[in-house]
């Protein structure tokens, strides 16, 4: 036997002499345990599924949403009588709009004056012929003048009839081109606030419909209009509970444990648009939830501030919503969609 085989078998018998240090053994046991903790934790650990969204405050009421401040009529601007951030109340003046036509007023007045006097004018030819028209009838029957002679004076009264029906379209035209010029001050519908202005000075020109400010109304009924994806659209009905969190507001949130979190919210759902925008996601509308702590006031949420919405949906394993999560599936359903289904079905 050479010297190589001589330590090839010295290492080989050494080798089970060799023992794992103590150390290795205590740190593999404890990964061992706390791999086992974990998927016990993961397995018994309560978690409640969400529908996350972003949006902003908003009003499903029309009239509680800002309010353009438009031009009624093609003029200059005269006066402002506002500024920006000031508080105005119902049927306070905002601006106004003087037509470039100085005189165009006057000139108003005077056609209407004219058109009044061509009305009464024609009311007197009509009632003139339609006495004439009578008499003609009853020279007739006494066999003085032709049929002729009544028919013409028939077609005279209708001519003066259409003349008179005319010049009242001619009054009532001047008559509401004079009160457009009296709407040519915007006043405020209702209590609230001028956000902004976009027109300038004095010497501005402005065309009917163009937007001159924003208009912001008082005490407006808010809500929450958040946008969720189409995965988790389906599951959201009206009816179900949502945390908010209000931008600007200090907050700790728990998506899967809400009672946890801190500084959020609660919100009910109200309404889910039925139809998807060009991105593929949905609209959903939220409004306070009356069982839980009033909103921020509205100095600190505003309409137009950004919002963060987790609408609950249901009640899982902690393990299986990690699973769903990394494999991209959707939440689960609820037991009342499941019920509203099957009900369907049958």
């Amino acid at each position: 036997m050479n010297s190589a085989e001589k330590r090839f078998l010295y290492n080989v018998t050494s080798l089970s002499k060799l023992a794992i240090p103590k150390l290795h053994k205590v740190v593999c046991g404890l990964i061992v345990f706390l791999v086992l903790a974990a998927g016990l934790i993961l397995y018994f650990t309560p978690w409640m599924q969400t529908a996350y969204g972003t949006g902003v405050v908003d009003s499903l009421d029309p009239l509680d949403r800002t309010q353009a401040i438009s031009a009624l009529v093609d003029g200059q601007i005269k006066t402002w009588h506002v500024r920006e951030g000031m508080q105005v109340k119902k049927g306070d003046p905002i601006v106004t709009l003087i037509d470039i036509d100085a005189e165009r007023l006057e000139k108003l007045q005077s056609q209407l004056s004219a058109a009044k006097e061509r009305n009464q004018a024609n009311d007197i030819a009509v009632a003139n012929a339609l006495n004439n028209l009578n008499r003609q009838m009853g020279l007739q029957e006494q066999g003085l003048v032709s049929r002729k002679d009544v028919e013409q004076a028939q077609i005279k009264l209708q001519e003066l009839k259409a003349k008179a029906a005319s010049s009242i379209s001619d009054i009532n035209e001047v008559s509401m081109s004079l009160s457009r010029q009296s709407t040519q001050t915007k006043v405020a519908p209702v209590d609230g606030t001028i956000v902004r202005l976009f027109s300038g000075g004095v010497s501005t020109y402005v065309k009917a419909g163009q937007v001159l400010g924003q208009f912001i109304p008082s005490n407006a009924k808010r809500s929450v209009r958040v946008t969720v994806t189409g995965l988790d659209a389906p599951l959201v009905t009206p009816g179900a509970k949502a945390r908010l969190q209000f931008e600007g507001w200090p907050v700790f949130q728990f998506s899967g444990w809400p009672g946890s979190a801190v500084g959020t919210f609660g919100g009910e759902v109200v309404y889910v648009e039925p139809m998807a925008n060009a991105t593929g996601t949905f609209q959903v509308w939220i409004q306070p939830d009356r069982q839980d702590i009033p909103w921020p006031r509205e100095s600190s949420a505003r309409l137009g501030s950004r919002v963060k919405g987790w609408i609950l949906l249901e009640e899982v394993r902690l393990g299986y919503e990690l699973w769903r999560q990394l494999n991209n599936f959707p939440p689960q359903q609820t037991t009342g969609q499941e019920t509203e289904e099957a009900a369907s079905t049958w």
